[in-house]
């Protein structure tokens, strides 16, 4: 059994993703993390960093409990345990190219760009230009790679597609203010929508979808998602 920490947030909802594509038994445990509960002891003994998504595998390897904690490292290995979505072993080396390009690049320049334009205080134009500019830069490279593909590795729907569908579902923010965030990068918005057409997208979406998650952002809310903005004695 996969115990799944999760937050209806881009990194989990990848994991949701593999878990519904693959049938892997798992139950759902919300972490409200604008009500700081990413911080508290019980979970950062799971995840020292303190950030969702993270699971605990019942059945890891040698029949023992384990946990794994952030999203790419939770695909590589439920990929492996289930030996699903990894592609041929000749792609190997170009899968987790891939990955890494999205965990290191896509993803962190696509979130920094959702929050100097959501939460931020106003004024940090130069930030705003640098983020988005990034993300949509590496939009470009995941586009230009997609020519001629049908998927981002080998010929096959695999992790490496999963992991950018999280992210790229949040083109709208990323892209602040445009009608068709996707509309400028035409291969990526067709591996978007060919993921995004998926029944398991549905199911995924649906995880946890009646927890009352925390929504108001309030001063309690920016200190549990941006701790580093405050002094430890605040």
């Amino acid at each position: 059994m996969i115990r799944f920490y999760f937050h209806p947030t881009p990194n989990p909802a990848k994991v949701a993703l593999f878990l519904e594509e693959t049938g892997l038994p798992y139950e759902a445990i919300p972490v409200d993390t604008s009500k700081g509960e990413q911080h508290m002891p019980a979970f950062r003994a799971i995840n020292p960093n303190g950030k969702v998504p993270a699971i605990v595998d019942t059945d890891g390897p040698g029949g023992k409990e384990v946990r794994v904690f952030d999203s790419t490292a939770i695909l590589i290995y439920l990929a492996e345990k289930t030996r699903k979505l990894l592609g041929k072993p000749e792609d190997r080396p170009e899968l987790l190219s891939w990955l890494l390009f999205i965990a290191s690049g896509l993803g962190p320049f696509s979130g920094q760009a959702v929050h100097f334009q959501f939460a931020a205080p106003g004024g940090l134009d130069y930030a705003v230009n640098r983020y988005r500019r990034e993300a949509e830069r590496h939009y470009q490279v995941l586009n230009d790679h997609l020519k001629g593909r049908d998927y981002i590795v080998g010929g096959t729907y695999t992790i490496a597609d999963i992991s950018a569908w999280g992210w790229l579902d949040r083109a709208s923010r990323v892209r602040k203010d445009e009608a068709d965030p996707l509309a400028p990068f035409p291969n990526l918005k067709r591996l978007f929508e060919t993921v995004d057409a998926r029944p398991a997208v549905a199911r995924a979406r649906a995880v946890a979808k009646d927890h009352p998650f925390k929504k108001v952002s309030d001063e309690e809310t920016r200190r549990a998602l941006f701790p580093s903005n405050y002094p430890p004695s605040a």
